[in-house]
């Protein structure tokens, strides 16, 4: 029978980052929140609530002019975004900002997922081939069952 695992406090966890190898600073500016990197990516995170464990405050991903930059798919490739830059995102970026993410989840504690595991997972989908195909197509019937459609 697996063994509960006690959470870890906020401070814990900073210590953890630091000694893995991960660059641990206060966002300049902003009361009580940590900017963690390691890789040329990075996360910000806060207290979480009641002083247990760590509240993301921005995900995982590439920084690139100081920002960090989130996956964006396109359907046909992915992008990187940042508030005033869209660049392709090559497979060695993706690797890069994968392994961050898995050694980040691993110390701060959040639940590992199956999809993640598989490679990058985008923050953001935005398919050109669906984009509004809601909006101006027919008006569908009711199903079969319903009353209100006979």
């Amino acid at each position: 029978m697996p063994k509960k695992v006690a959470p870890r406090s906020y401070d814990e966890i900073l210590n953890q980052f630091r000694s893995s190898q991960f660059d641990v600073q206060p966002v300049p500016g902003v009361a009580n929140q940590i900017r963690v990197s390691k890789y040329g990516a990075a996360a910000i995170i806060a207290p979480g609530p009641s002083g247990k464990g760590a509240a993301l405050v921005a995900r995982p991903g590439l920084v690139f002019n100081g920002e960090i930059a989130y996956v964006l798919d396109r359907g046909f490739q992915k992008f990187f975004r940042t508030s005033h830059f869209e660049f392709p995102a090559t497979a060695e970026r993706l690797r890069t900002e994968h392994k961050f993410s898995e050694e980040f989840g691993e110390i701060a504690g959040e639940t590992s997922l199956y999809n993640e595991s598989l490679g990058s997972v985008s923050d953001e989908y935005m398919y050109d081939r669906v984009k509004g195909r809601d909006l101006d197509g027919p008006k569908k019937a009711g199903a079969p069952w319903d009353s209100a459609a006979h």
